[in-house]
């Protein structure tokens, strides 16, 4: 069953959507790759680095092959450089013990070094087709504003609450677009300044705005 919202959110996102490398074609490595890069980081100044990533190093065996260091220095100027190391250590420990190929279970890929709840999830629902729900900061504070979360969404008890509508209201069969639409709409309309609420579609069910 597709809840109001969610259906809102899909409508809009079928029309709205931006337009990213790895969305187009979404091969495990290179989501994975980008949703790394993404953390804590604009999608402006990701993609012309995931693009050079991509071109060095285009499969998960070609990363693992590389030396840590080259990895780093293709990420200089990305920062939080654990990620590059992660992501390295990562496509090692998938050539050794996954055959080449990430796995396409939740548990299996938080296994893996630098990999929390919110890239399983994204990896699992672009990718696999999971019915997974995804959570970071633009699905925080959508989430936050349209359902009046009381409690601080950095603090486990918000984020149980910010993880759990997200799941109430995912709609079966779509989560690749349920997620990817919460996430959007957040980058492009539910800014943390001065949002842009007669764009919103969840304007009329937003607590926050009424």
């Amino acid at each position: 069953m597709t809840t109001p919202i969610a259906k809102k959110l899909l409508d809009w996102y079928d029309i709205n959507k931006r337009d990213l490398p790895w969305r187009d074609d979404p091969i495990p490595y290179a989501v994975w790759v980008a949703e790394v890069m993404a953390q804590q980081t604009r999608l402006e100044t990701v993609t012309p680095y995931f693009e050079r990533w991509m071109a060095r190093f285009p499969t998960i065996a070609d990363l693992a092959l590389a030396s840590q260091q080259d990895a780093l220095t293709l990420w200089e100027g990305l920062g939080y450089y654990s990620r590059a190391r992660n992501l390295h250590k990562a496509a090692q420990v998938v050539i050794e013990e996954h055959g080449g190929e990430l796995p396409g279970n939740v548990k299996a890929l938080q296994s893996l070094p630098g990999i929390g709840r919110y890239t399983a999830g994204a990896i699992a629902s672009l990718v696999f087709g999971l019915d997974e729900p995804v959570v970071d900061g633009n699905v925080k504070r959508v989430m936050a504003r349209v359902f009046m979360v009381d409690e601080m969404v950095d603090v486990p008890a918000g984020e149980r609450k910010i993880w759990a509508l997200a799941a109430e209201h995912l709609p079966l069969g779509k989560a690749a677009d349920y997620n990817q639409a919460l996430m959007d709409l957040g980058a492009m309309v539910c800014l943390p300044n001065n949002p842009d609420c007669e764009r919103c579609p969840l304007r009329e069910d937003c607590q926050a705005y009424a």
